[in-house]
């Protein structure tokens, strides 16, 4: 199928996990996407998932909630990362880093 934002391939048997998902929504405030909207297109879920998911993120206070500055009556909410989900995704990147997540050939093709 498609990429996912975090450049995985997405396919039938290998779709993410939540906490890839979770993971992909912080990387995606943290470059700098904000409007709850862009967030849903970046991950590529729908609303209702995403604004579990948002709220569950705010409560962990990885993210927090802000008002819209700009005048824009249909979007009165914004997102932005804590210090503490900023320390997640360093946690993370240095996990991928030590874990080779690709499956060695030979157990992709044994059945």
């Amino acid at each position: 199928m498609g990429k996912c934002h975090t450049g995985k391939t997405n396919q039938m048997t290998n779709r993410r996990s939540k906490l890839e998902i979770y993971i992909d929504i912080l990387e995606i405030i943290r470059n700098g996407t904000i409007l709850p909207t862009r967030i849903m297109h970046g991950v590529n879920t729908s609303w209702k998932p995403l604004q579990r998911m948002l709220r569950s993120l705010i409560n962990q206070e990885l993210i927090e909630e802000k008002e819209s500055e700009k005048n824009d009556e249909r979007t009165e909410k914004v997102y932005g990362l804590t210090e503490k989900g900023q320390s997640v995704l360093i946690y993370f990147r240095k996990a991928q880093g030590l874990v080779d997540v690709k499956k060695p050939v030979e157990i992709m093709n044994w059945r």
